[in-house]
């Protein structure tokens, strides 16, 4: 904890650039992008498909690197580290929630949300009484041994929140959470972000979900062309 007091920002982007080759030609998915995010922000990134959201979130989670600029997560040059190092790092400091929930079909509610918790060094009692915990929080710990297909699309992007918050990471990325959800699982699912974020955690939500945009206290921007704009 008194580490996470000494960090300046949880993120933060200095002129980056993502340029991809495809056959001969190169196609820019960011152009120059900037940004800082304090620790404990909500920030939402809307905008249309294939305008480099995604892409930009990826960065900032370290599954995709920036072709140009810096990329410090938690004051941390996460581009200047190999890939080892960083799948250690988005283990230990941040959580993702994907649009497609990405479950592990052949594992339980609480194994899916117990599997991140796997390089801890606790027992797997431990691991499975801290999973159950997190269930409890998204209202699903009767749902526990139910595989993946065996629930509803809300279900299992309630057990993907709980999985993101396995390790107690500090940034929480989200990619389209509500995309392919009902209207009342798209808003118990806004409601969980929020809360994370009411418990101090950074929110990170690329979305077109205008509910979630409208939430209180968010910081918007929308990215065209690979360029980030500042809306609120």
């Amino acid at each position: 904890m008194e580490e996470l007091d000494r960090v300046r920002h949880a993120v933060r982007l200095v002129d980056v650039s993502r340029v991809y080759s495809v056959g001969k030609a190169q196609v820019v998915g960011l152009r120059r992008v900037n940004l800082t995010v304090d620790m404990g922000e909500f920030v939402v990134i809307s905008g249309p498909s294939g305008s480099g959201k995604t892409t930009l979130l990826n960065i900032v989670g370290g599954i995709d690197f920036a072709s140009e600029g810096r990329v410090l997560v938690l004051d941390v040059p996460i581009g200047d580290y190999d890939e080892t190092f960083r799948a250690t790092f988005r283990l230990t400091n941040t959580g993702f929630i994907f649009q497609s929930y990405n479950l592990i079909s052949t594992l339980t509610a609480v194994e899916n949300v117990m599997f991140p918790m796997q390089l801890s060094g606790k027992s797997s009692g431990a691991l499975r009484e801290e999973a159950m915990a997190l269930l409890k929080t998204v209202g699903l710990s009767d749902r526990s041994s139910h595989l993946p297909w065996q629930l509803s699309s809300g279900e299992q992007q309630r057990v993907a929140v709980a999985r993101a918050m396995a390790n107690d990471p500090s940034i929480v990325l989200a990619d389209e959470p509500t995309a392919n959800l009902d209207h009342d699982s798209a808003k118990i699912v806004r409601e969980l972000l929020a809360e994370l974020n009411r418990r101090g955690k950074t929110v990170f939500v690329v979305t077109h979900d205008n509910d979630i945009i409208g939430l209180p206290g968010i910081r918007h921007y929308e990215m065209l062309n690979g360029e980030l704009k500042v809306l609120v």
